[in-house]
């Protein structure tokens, strides 16, 4: 076991005399200095331990108010109040351990201050949590006090830190000194000693020096950033061992606070960012297919291409935003793509494009261009187009339509895009259904025109339509003639031909506003808004001498010419709503033309009351 190295001086101080003990003396004081420097030094881990203390308890509360928040798993819960009270505690410590230094101690009650004012902040956001108001404590959360709080924290805490480890460095080099001191007298008395006392001084000095040496040594490892460094040799002393414990002990508690704290910190860091990106993940999905459930719903009840195109306009970009773009439908009759709505200021070509202009579409799935020359553009995106997305819309291997985006889908919005698309072209699917079930309803399927019943459906709207407006809406009644000759001579199947082949004629004829109807038979009702019988006869007449200029084959047969007689009358609001009396009016004036010979036109002129006059236009 070590002896004691103040029980050799004593014995050295009684032969050396007065000067010994004037050695003594001054070896005791600085001995006494050492220690009091190493009482500072642990002093200043103490107030580092309270500081990681301090940040480590705030940031497991504020973890456990996150959790609790986002999950409203109470076993989160259960810990605040803990790492609150400790965190406090550690707040208080610092202001206590920091008395000696006033600019220390001015930085702990700022720093108190603040883990109040977290404490407070973390507690207002706990009590909504457990009111059952979450909304509320995330929005709390979202206002980004609590962060700003805690960052403001950390680097109070850092500049605290750092400048008590300046600090403890200091003291440390203090100790030192006064190691190099005693050195410095021992070596400078040793001579004198050494001829008085011979062996015994010298065997003292060497059981002074290697210890000393020692400390020296692993003072310059920790110095120059080795933590691990230990005094782990015999000091050959009580004294000395009793100081390379207190290092030893220093050192360790150092470098576990300032391991624990390292990994305090990697660890809240990992679980905050995978928190917060699940939350992220989950807040937004949830946002999206709220959005989209909104937007499928309207779009399976809108009836027109008009309704879609308007929930298209309105949705898409909320689902996508800052991104432009356009739906294009798939029309089978012409085999195009049709664009039926288009949003983000993002000009569009309405006659639409060909299947095969678009790679999404040979390709059947999505196409995009990130960069210049990353792919293959698409003839319909233009030569210039240098990133842009195509989203195939298919249901059943069947091309329903295509989504074009102008820009980069970034991978956080596939989901997005996913989900946008299938809903999409489940609602296009079904408006096609519904629109090929409608047009059945309403056409007449021997020559595709509209049928009786739209006819005065339609009649009854323009009727409305053109009072409360004023615009004039007028009806054209048109009869093949002679169509029964073609039935008797030819058959009945020549008698569809001569009215599909009139219905034609009439429907690439008419403005695209105008509604011809089969009224039933071989006669056709023409409603056309906006115009005066007067106005529409010239352009009836075009049309009837179209038709007599006609020769109808059928299966390599001729069947002769066709004519048609046209009556025309003009609404006057004596007439009926239901549109009866204008339809008697029209089809007054075309028997009119059927008696006086047939093949022309007569417009049905009412003045007054009920005066009118039919004047023949050929």
């Amino acid at each position: 076991m070590p002896g004691s190295l103040t029980r050799r001086i004593i014995v050295l101080c009684s032969i050396l005399g007065g000067l010994l003990t004037l050695l003594a003396g001054v070896l005791l004081s600085q001995s006494m200095q050492m220690n009091s420097s190493l009482d500072w030094v642990t002093h200043s881990s103490d107030v580092l331990k309270a500081a990681n203390q301090t940040i480590a308890r705030l940031n497991g509360a504020e973890s456990a108010q996150r959790g609790f928040v986002l999950t409203h798993d109470l076993a989160f819960a259960a810990t605040i109040d803990e790492e609150i009270s400790t965190a406090r505690q550690g707040a208080a410590q610092l202001v206590d351990l920091t008395r000696d230094n006033p600019t220390q101690h001015a930085r702990a009650r700022d720093i108190r201050t603040l883990v109040e004012q977290r404490v407070e902040h973390i507690r207002q956001g706990l009590a909504m949590a457990r009111a059952n108001n979450f909304p509320g404590a995330r929005t709390l959360a979202a206002t980004g006090e609590g962060r700003f709080l805690m960052r403001l924290i950390k680097a109070r805490i850092g500049d605290f830190t750092s400048d008590e480890r300046a600090l403890s460095e200091s003291r440390m080099l203090a100790a030192r000194n006064r190691l190099h001191t005693m050195a410095w007298i021992v070596a400078l008395v040793t001579p004198f000693t050494l001829i008085l006392i011979g062996l015994i001084a010298s065997s003292l000095v060497r059981r002074i020096r290697k210890p000393v040496g020692a400390m020296m040594s692993v003072m310059e490892q920790l110095g120059s950033g080795d933590r691990d460094a230990r005094i782990d040799m015999s000091m050959e002393s009580l004294e000395f061992e009793q100081l390379a414990r207190g290092y030893n002990t220093m050192v360790g508690e150092l470098a576990t606070a300032v391991a624990d704290q390292v990994d305090s910190q990697e660890r809240l860091h990992r679980a905050h960012l995978e928190l917060s990106h699940n939350a992220d993940i989950l807040r937004e999905r949830g946002e999206v297919i709220e959005l989209l459930g909104g937007m499928a719903h309207r779009m399976q009840a809108a009836r027109t291409d008009e309704e879609l195109a308007a929930v298209i306009h309105v949705f898409v970009p909320r689902v996508l935003a800052d991104m432009p773009g356009a739906l294009y439908a798939h029309n089978n009759s012409r085999n195009l793509l049709i664009p039926i709505a288009a949003w983000g200021d993002l000009s569009v070509e309405q006659s639409g494009f060909a299947p095969d202009q678009c790679w999404a579409l040979r390709r059947g799935q999505s196409h995009f261009v990130i960069e210049p020359k990353s792919d293959i553009v698409c003839p319909h995106a233009g030569p210039g187009a240098d990133h842009y997305h195509c989203e195939p819309l298919l249901a059943g291997g069947e091309v329903i339509g295509v989504l074009y985006l102008k820009g980069v889908v970034e991978a956080e919005s596939r989901f997005r895009l996913t989900v946008l698309s299938e809903n999409i072209a489940s609602a296009l699917v079904n408006h096609r259904l519904q629109r090929g079930l409608r047009e059945q309803t309403i056409r007449d399927p021997l020559t595709g025109l509209f049928n009786r019943r739209y006819m005065e459906e339609t009649l009854a709207l323009e009727i409305a339509r053109s009072t409360r407006s004023g615009q004039p809406l007028s009806v054209v009644m048109a009869d093949v003639d002679h169509f029964k000759r073609f039935n008797d001579e030819f058959g009945h199947d020549a008698g569809d031909t001569v009215l599909q082949v009139v219905s034609a004629e009439m429907r690439s004829r008419f403005r695209e506003g105008d509604v011809i109807c089969r009224y039933g038979g071989e006669e056709f009702t023409i409603i056309a808004p906006g115009t005066t019988a007067a106005t529409l006869a010239a352009r009836v007449d075009a049309i009837r001498q179209s038709i007599s200029e006609l020769t109808v084959n059928r299966g390599g047969q001729m069947l002769g010419t066709v004519t048609m007689s046209f009556g025309i009358a003009t609404w006057e609001e004596s007439m009926e709503r239901d549109g009866s009396t204008l339809i008697s009016a029209a089809d007054s004036v075309l028997y009119q033309a059927k008696r006086e010979g047939r093949n022309r036109v007569i417009v049905n002129k009412r003045v007054g009351k009920a005066r009118k006059e039919a004047v023949a236009v050929s």
